[in-house]
């Protein structure tokens, strides 16, 4: 199997992979313009900040797996990948805690203003009466709008800091909060009104770009803290900015809309960088996160390369439009389920999902598959008149 890995992976992964059977190539100076150009007959293709555009699989008939190494996928044309049958996974929740220090490291930094008189001391000024006006971060209240697995690991922070948290997330009840230990808000706009800070974690979908915009911004209090560093996407830029001078908002971004590409050392928004604290999406880049992704990457080859089905796929089907499950118990010889499709072929009949399992001694098996239509009874009689079907049910 050949795989090409278009970033940074450690060395240890490669072997790894390579300890698998795997043909590896390894480009950390690809882009997404010059990747059309490589990708040849590669099966898998491992990224983590180069974008897989449409240009890039159709470039590639061999491919069969994109995985991203690392949690989101919007880097990923999905769709794409969908109309050609590719599986597009990912390594949920191996970056979480390196995501959750960098967002308490803003939230310190933009209440202490550390990195501000950093810079001035290297400039050989003494700014102690200036950098001495903090709120501190204890007894304050900490907004999270987002409690997954890495909203949840920066509660956990926040609390061994002596915050008081709250919360909201589509899947967030009374329940859950009360055993998160923090308060359970209905709506983002309460959070941002009760927030003395707002810390985002939200993933980037089609129903999260521009989620926190102009309403939410005006809710907040004066002077409060406004921490991302989940994807640059879900925040209204434009209103943001209004926010920060309406409201003298302290804001630290690791995420930005229309962040520059990899390996392109430029960012075009100097305005947006004068008025926050800022860090160029590194939420992920710690040696801890990068092992444990990495990791990941070779479990997700390794199940591809044993059972056709890797691990951690988010672009399969969750719910089949299968009407019916067609079982044909068999004995196991060649040719018995190529009579059984033949007869679903000839009747106009699709097959959305097929399961075979062989039965210990290898002497019969029993066969699932999920039918788009409903098989008469002459195709089923048909079906269950080989020498070689024990029986035939339709579910």
């Amino acid at each position: 199997m050949k795989i090409l890995i278009a970033d940074s992976l450690s060395e240890s992964t490669v072997a790894q992979l390579e300890k698998l059977g795997g043909d590896v190539t390894v480009d950390a100076e690809l882009t997404t313009e010059t990747l059309p150009g490589v990708i040849g007959d590669n099966e898998v293709l491992v990224v983590r900040s180069t974008k897989v555009t449409a240009a890039v699989i159709e470039a590639a008939p061999a491919l069969s797996l994109i995985i991203r190494a690392g949690a989101g996928v919007n880097t990923i044309d999905i769709e794409t990948a969908n109309q050609r049958g590719i599986h597009v996974a990912n390594c949920p929740g191996k970056n979480t805690d390196a995501v959750a220090e960098l967002a308490i490291g803003h939230l310190i930094n933009a209440d202490r203003r550390i990195g501000n008189a950093t810079r001035d001391m290297r400039a050989g000024k003494w700014g102690k009466k200036e950098y001495g006006k903090s709120r501190g971060l204890k007894g304050r209240t900490l907004g999270i709008i987002g409690v997954g697995s890495i909203g949840m690991a920066v509660i956990r922070r926040a609390l061994g800091l002596e915050m008081r948290v709250i919360g909201w997330s589509r899947s967030l009840t009374e329940e859950k909060a009360d055993d998160l230990q923090i308060g359970f808000c209905r709506t983002p706009r309460e959070v941002a009104s009760a927030a003395d800070a707002v810390s985002i974690h939200l993933a980037a979908t089609g129903d999260t770009e521009h989620f926190i915009g102009k309403d939410f911004f005006a809710a907040m209090k004066e002077g409060a803290i406004f921490i991302n560093t989940s994807r640059g996407e879900v925040v209204d830029t434009a209103e943001l900015k209004k926010a920060i001078e309406a409201k003298s908002l302290r804001v630290g971004l690791d995420v930005f809309e229309n962040e520059p590409a990899a390996g392109d050392p430029e960012f075009s928004d100097s305005r947006l960088a004068e008025m926050i604290f800022s860090t160029p999406h590194i939420g992920a880049s710690t040696d801890q996160a990068a092992e444990a992704i990495a990791a990941e990457v070779v479990n997700i080859v390794r199940s591809y390369m044993e059972t056709g089905r890797p691990g951690n796929v988010v672009n399969i089907q969750e719910k089949s439009p299968a009407v019916n499950n067609l079982v044909v118990r068999h004995f196991n010889r060649v040719g018995v389920l190529a009579g059984v499709l033949d007869e679903l072929r000839n009747a106009g009949i699709n097959i959305e999902e097929m399961e075979n399992h062989i039965f210990m001694g290898g002497q019969a098996a029993a066969c699932s598959l999920k039918l788009d239509d409903t098989p008469s009874e002459d195709v089923l009689k048909r079906i269950g008149s080989s020498e070689n079907v024990i029986q035939v049910s339709l579910k």
